[in-house]
């Protein structure tokens, strides 16, 4: 079966939503195999929040990332771990779905949002 629409990053639908993270991109705030909430509503997106986004030019990937500063009407991420470049420095502005608020498996804690 085909489609005449290119494939989409998954819905979140929830107030509150798991997702796993997956990859080395966010360490060491997050490592792969971290399960976080992420809040959809809520108090707007600040710079320093971690988030969950898609980028405008990959509408395929939901990312976890840090929130730098908003632009052209969405945001610029980066990852914590400077080594990796798949963020905004190679896909460009994302646009935000969620907020990550805590991670609960495995060891729960809040995610700090972090001054940049």
């Amino acid at each position: 079966m085909t489609t005449d629409h290119p494939a989409e990053a998954p819905r979140l639908r929830r107030p509150l939503t798991a997702v796993l993270v997956t990859g080395p991109s966010m360490a060491p705030t997050l490592r792969h195999g971290d399960a976080v909430l992420v809040r959809l509503a809520g108090r707007p997106i600040r710079a320093g929040d971690v988030v969950v986004a898609v980028f405008r030019t990959r509408p395929d990937l939901l990312v976890v990332k840090r929130a730098v500063r908003p632009q052209d009407g969405g945001w610029w991420l980066r990852g914590d771990n400077d080594l990796i470049a798949d963020d905004s420095r190679a896909y460009g502005v994302a646009d935000v779905r969620g907020r990550v608020v805590a991670r609960y498996w495995p060891r729960p804690r809040r995610i700090p949002r972090r001054r940049l």
